[in-house]
């Protein structure tokens, strides 16, 4: 039963997720949303993995998430989001997708093995693509190649975000004097200092050591203003 919570004098429901695929990455995703106090269901085939993670999410069951009877007896409609994390088995993902969309899931998220596997799941009507492998991957050479980029989160096939760690070249100057925008093409949507985050930066804001610069822009923009200040 889904439950609520008070917020405003108004009552509101606390978002249900289910889980598809209990190896590193569905079950990471599992154990995150459930730290946060989510209602999570989480589905592998394989009864050992099922039993891993029972203790941290609501619900574990095993089932087949290609046979469509087994996932509609599990109430799969129901779940605000379903993400299907499976691994090796690009016909299952693709097949348990297929099935998650006729069953009316509101919103499904997929990993993806590869950029055609992405497009097979686009096509066959995945709300969102996710690519752990290759993202992950991508943020570790950002950060190899220029020790002050600190994360790296791709929105598009064109554009990101980077978080920066302010450079000594850039210390005790301002958003004014840097002018990051003309000269790479790059906003500054945020400036974090410890706990506090500003995100409504004024030109005048003056950097300091330990300042975190969170940007936005197209990929070559961005790599354009990392190789200035590697």
């Amino acid at each position: 039963m889904r439950q609520s919570t008070v917020t405003g004098g108004e009552q509101m429901a606390k978002k249900q997720f289910a889980i598809i695929g209990m190896g590193r990455f569905g079950s990471s995703v599992a154990k995150a949303l459930s730290g946060m106090g989510y209602d999570v269901l989480a589905i592998d085939s394989d009864e050992q993995r099922v039993q891993e993670i029972s203790a941290i999410v609501t619900y574990a069951v095993s089932a087949d998430s290609t046979d469509e009877e087994a996932l509609r007896a599990l109430g799969i409609r129901n779940f605000d989001v379903v993400v299907v994390a499976i691994g090796e088995d690009i016909q299952s993902s693709i097949l348990t997708t297929l099935i998650l969309k006729d069953l009316g899931v509101p919103a499904i998220l997929v990993k993806a093995k590869s950029e055609l596997h992405g497009k097979v799941l686009s096509k066959i009507g995945a709300d969102k693509v996710i690519y752990p492998e290759r993202d992950m991957g991508m943020r570790v050479a950002h950060h190899l190649a220029s020790p002050n980029i600190l994360d790296y989160i791709e929105l598009s096939p064109d554009y990101s975000i980077l978080d920066m760690k302010v450079p000594g070249a850039m210390l005790g100057k301002n958003l004014k004097e840097l002018d990051i925008r003309a000269k790479y093409g790059c906003n500054v949507m945020a400036i974090r200092r410890g706990d506090e985050m500003n995100i409504t930066p004024n030109a005048d804001d003056r950097l300091m050591s330990g300042d975190v610069l969170v940007i936005v822009g197209h990929k070559d923009n961005l790599s354009r203003l990392e190789m200035a200040y590697q």
